[in-house]
């Protein structure tokens, strides 16, 4: 059987651990093995949020420097300090819209410039996916479903062994009511993304 391994990364409040989940559960759920791993997390808001999901007859969740298979970036500096997991056949998905760290908003530090940092990871990478998925989210009504934006762009780009409807049936029950169908309206724009 083949693998896939997907390692996630953002800061903390943009989902990445839910995403993790809803991921992880899609594949129980079409009855395939699956490792599911949060590698480092924060728990504070804007702190660094790694997690892993590693799909297939694996053994171990832990993925090493240069063999992720996709690397899902929720926040641009992120995709950049992460880009090290991939190899030059590895698919990155990545928001575009940054999170500005404490150090800039406060003034200390200058954000990079987001055009250089895809252009960089694209020249590591076989295929980069960048794009705003904050404001897909919005359009969706809720910056918060920027995770499930990207789930939605994972199902359409990735050779995943299941399809978009077993994630759509894990949001279904693991998402809210109240926000059911935003995150549904996320994720069919996410995957329309190109």
């Amino acid at each position: 059987m083949e693998s896939w391994r997907i390692f996630f990364t953002g800061v903390g409040g943009q989902g990445t651990l839910l995403a993790t989940r809803v991921l992880g559960e899609a594949a129980l759920l079409a009855n395939i093995p699956v490792v599911v791993s949060e590698v480092h997390g924060m728990a504070q808001r804007g702190g660094v949020v790694e997690s892993a999901v590693v799909i297939g007859e694996v053994r171990s969740p832990v993925i090493s420097d240069g063999e992720v298979d996709i690397l899902m970036a929720f926040e641009p500096l992120e995709a950049l300090r992460a880009v090290r997991k991939c190899s030059a056949s590895s698919l990155v998905i990545c928001n575009t819209s940054p999170v500005a760290p404490f150090s800039v908003s406060s003034g200390r530090d200058q954000y990079p410039d987001v055009s250089d940092m895809m252009q960089a990871i694209s020249s590591q990478v076989s295929n980069l996916i960048a794009y705003d998925a904050r404001a897909l989210a919005r359009e969706a009504g809720s910056e918060l479903s920027v995770n499930v934006v990207m789930l939605g762009t994972l199902m359409r780009h990735a050779k995943m062994p299941f399809d978009a409807k077993v994630v759509k049936k894990v949001l279904n029950t693991r998402t809210k009511k109240t926000f059911l169908e935003i995150n549904l309206k996320a994720f069919d724009l996410g995957y329309e993304v190109l």
